[in-house]
């Protein structure tokens, strides 16, 4: 019997910024994945034995762009002029805080308080150490699916079995941020 699925993300980045060659306006609200973020977070938040754990996004004002891996190594190479960039070849800095804190909580607790016997964990890193640990301490089998990702050796002496509970999905082509 399920006792509970959890959902962990962050709340979307809501504020207004500029991009950073052209300095147009971006109202980070009105972006599809702001918008798609939010309707997700509101549907999932009316399932029954659903709980939505939310944290924040923060933007360090001193980086608030970084080049993409691949214009860097461009750059690097001298394949390209640093004079030619465009906003397209910036990626933002949006940094989740508290995510991982709020899974690492809800593990112990669940352990602690015997309220499921199998705990499944899908994520895509491997910062549940602590929290695997004390789970299968506490009789918990812990089960992890990391998304296609490797597993860090540290982790996966900690879990009782590893799952791939999703097909791999194909490359992801990012699209472009959208302006006011």
């Amino acid at each position: 019997m399920l006792y509970r699925a959890f959902f962990y993300d962050a709340h979307p980045y809501l504020d207004r910024g500029h991009l950073p060659v052209s300095n147009r306006a971006i109202h980070y609200a009105k972006t599809e994945q702001a918008k798609f973020r939010l309707a997700l977070h509101d549907t999932l938040k009316h399932m029954p034995n659903m709980a939505v754990r939310l944290g924040e996004v923060r933007r360090d004002p001193d980086s608030l762009w970084e080049l993409k891996p691949a214009v860097l190594r461009d750059l690097r190479k001298q394949t390209r002029e640093f004079s030619a960039l465009t906003d397209a070849d910036y990626r933002p800095t949006f940094r989740q805080k508290a995510v991982d804190m709020r899974i690492g909580l809800d593990i112990a607790s669940i352990a602690l308080k015997r309220q499921a016997s199998i705990i499944i964990l899908v994520a895509g890193d491997s910062d549940f150490v602590p929290a695997a640990k004390l789970a299968r301490r506490e009789g918990i089998t812990f089960v992890l699916d990391p998304l296609w990702h490797q597993v860090n050796k540290n982790l996966h002496e900690h879990i009782d079995g590893l799952y791939s509970g999703f097909p791999k999905p194909p490359p992801r082509n990012t699209q472009p941020i959208e302006q006011e």
